[in-house]
């Protein structure tokens, strides 16, 4: 005969909520009742560690899981470690305790070990009766004199108990009748998508239907040492849906200070440089093996959006739907951990595998610049990883900064860089001038955003990084050099005066500098000015750009302006045409010409004024 209970007055609150307002998706019900399956069959195994008397010790540890679409509905079976009618009581009427929490309780007190189980039973439990009318649970314990015990409930006010047939077997039947508007979880390929979805990695075998589902392995879980590599390409071909290999994989586990296994993929390809738009988190969070959330937007910082693969911990405290995480500085300390530890990764790469990380550079190289700009407790880590071209590499040849350190002269206590559109362009610049004859590297950064990115790094461990078209920059003074025809002091002051009265405002100085050998003029930022790049980026914003005043500085070696030098005085306007030429030409080198239509109308009528002499 059937006795009634009541629900606990909590239970009743739960259900409330569970059924009319707590769940965004009602499949997640078919992931926890997985989940809580699973979790039977792992405390059944426990038990035949140290249980010698357990009812049907050979029968196999297995998930069985049948839709019936003319019935309407829905079966998942167990054959783990069942329940008594007291833990039906406790578990199924109750949210006071939790099946595992009292269940490792016990193992503790038996001295039983390190277990490996997650969730809350009782709680995760009530998720069914978002799609039921009426669950039926079937259960018999590992014990053997325990008798078998059918619960009944709507999930109303209260449930019904009574002993179940003779010959249940050992675990737990979970039998869901299903609503009206929920009858699409009693049809196979719906719930086999779903199972696909949440259970693909559920340590033991799961029957659907007659056929076996899971058969990829959760290998994050294993020792990385019992793992092939063909299959990590088969595990990340599964989880990325395609048929190309990853470039690079990163299998890892930790214990403190937060549980974690985890296996990383970087893919061959850049989706979104493929005009794919931006990268979906393609990381999966889960919790021993059972699927949490598959698009975590918060469990990795955005700038390794382009990673694929899957972190699992089991110290993550979950609430009722497992789609929202409670305590997000958990999670925090879940992104910091695998974030330093992918990094560190990447150096391995870097280190050992050069061809493959310079492959990965030429792919990735804008998360990692995106990784330094926007992560400021990673930036200098990622430093050691940007690659760029320089004057000590041939075309194509890429180095690093810890390269670069590696060959500085004696003399030399900055890290030389120069930005602009192509190697070319930066080899035929004349602010290389004054660091060849120097003989010190420059670095080469060609990428649109690269000064934003450098500039956040400031320096790479002790050695600041220096742009050399900027006019602070400091370098020590040259060798003794042989006399050469130029300017003397009286003419070079002449000179640089008249330019800075006949331009008055535009410059914030004029002068002559060794700085410059190859060319008649450059222009320099001035102390306080943003850079061309950052003015086209607020530009392209529709921000108000602020004016800036750039140095002009004049080879005074150079015939040109040796000749401009004695020319305003002979004929002051025609100096003034090629001085404003020479001034103009120099700033469009270094991209500071905002109208080069001047340079044009000036080049006319320098043009016209010499033909009519």
């Amino acid at each position: 005969m059937a006795n009634t209970h009541q629900f606990q007055t909590e239970v009743r609150q739960l259900l409330d909520i569970v059924i009319h307002a707590f769940y965004s998706d009602r499949e997640v019900f078919v992931r926890e009742l997985v989940s809580n399956a699973s979790d039977a069959l792992e405390k059944l195994r426990l038990k035949h560690l140290t249980q010698t008397a357990i009812y049907e010790p050979e029968r196999e540890l297995r998930i069985t899981i049948t839709t019936d679409e003319e019935a309407g509905t829905l079966t998942i079976a167990d054959s783990g470690i069942g329940m008594t009618q007291d833990e039906v009581v406790e578990f199924l009427g109750t949210i006071a305790h939790s099946g595992t929490k009292k269940f490792l309780e016990a193992m503790k007190e038996s001295k039983g070990g390190t277990q490996d189980l997650i969730g809350q039973f009782g709680v995760g439990f009530y998720s069914v009766f978002m799609a039921a009318d009426k669950v039926e649970v079937t259960t018999r314990s590992w014990q053997p004199e325990a008798a078998p015990v059918l619960w009944t409930s709507d999930g109303q006010e209260g449930y019904e108990l009574s002993e179940a047939a003779a010959d249940t077997p050992r675990g737990t039947s979970i039998r869901i009748f299903l609503k009206e508007d929920a009858k699409n979880f009693s049809k196979g390929d719906h719930t086999r998508y779903i199972l696909s979805k949440y259970s693909n990695f559920v340590g033991f075998p799961i029957d659907f239907n007659g056929e076996h589902l899971n058969t990829v392995q959760a290998i994050w879980m294993k020792n990385k040492k019992d793992v092939s590599p063909e299959e990590y390409e088969g595990f990340y071909q599964f989880i990325a849906h395609t048929e190309s290999k990853p470039l690079s994989y990163m299998h890892f586990s930790a214990d403190a200070p937060i549980v974690l296994n985890s296996v990383l993929f970087v893919p061959e390809e850049n989706p979104e440089a493929m005009g794919f738009g931006r990268c979906e988190p393609m990381v999966s969070l889960y919790c021993h093996k059972v699927l949490i959330d598959s698009k975590p937007e918060k469990l990795l910082p955005e700038w390794l959006r382009f990673l694929a693969g899957v972190v699992d911990s089991e110290d993550l405290p979950l609430n009722i739907s497992r789609e929202m995480l409670q305590d997000n500085s958990l999670l925090r300390k879940v992104a910091g951990i695998i974030t330093k530890r992918f990094i560190k990764h990447l150096e391995g790469v870097a280190k050992n595998e050069t061809e493959t990380y310079e492959k990965f550079w030429r792919t990735f190289s804008r998360y990692i610049k995106e990784g330094i700009v926007t992560s400021w407790e990673h930036k200098d880590a990622l430093g050691k990883l940007v690659r760029f071209e320089s004057t000590f590499t041939e075309a194509g040849k890429l180095t690093s900064f810890e390269d670069y350190v590696s060959r500085m002269k004696e003399n030399q206590k900055d890290i030389y860089v120069l930005y602009g559109a192509s190697r070319s362009q930066l080899e035929n610049s004349p602010y290389l001038d004054a660091l060849k004859a120097r003989g010190f590297e420059v670095g080469f950064f060609t990428e649109g955003g690269d000064q934003f990115v450098v500039e956040s790094l400031m320096k790479f461990g002790e050695k600041g990084i220096k742009s050399i078209d900027r006019a602070d920059l400091e370098l020590p003074p040259l060798e003794a050099q042989p006399d050469q025809p130029g300017l003397d002091d009286a003419e070079a002051e002449g000179l640089t005066t008249w330019v800075s009265d006949t331009f008055k405002d535009r410059f914030s100085k004029v002068s002559t500098s060794d700085r410059v050998t190859s060319a008649p003029a450059i222009a320099l930022q001035g102390e306080g000015d943003i850079s061309p790049e950052i003015k086209a980026y607020l530009r392209a914003m529709g921000q108000e750009v602020p004016e800036t005043h750039p140095e002009i500085a004049f080879n005074p070696h150079n015939p040109i302006v040796m000749k401009l030098a004695e020319l305003r005085s002979k004929d002051e306007a025609l100096a003034t045409l090629l001085a404003d030429q020479l001034i103009n030409t120099a700033l469009l080198r270094a991209g500071m010409l905002d109208d080069p239509a001047k340079l044009a109308d000036n080049s006319q009528a320098l043009l016209e004024k010499l033909l009519n002499k």
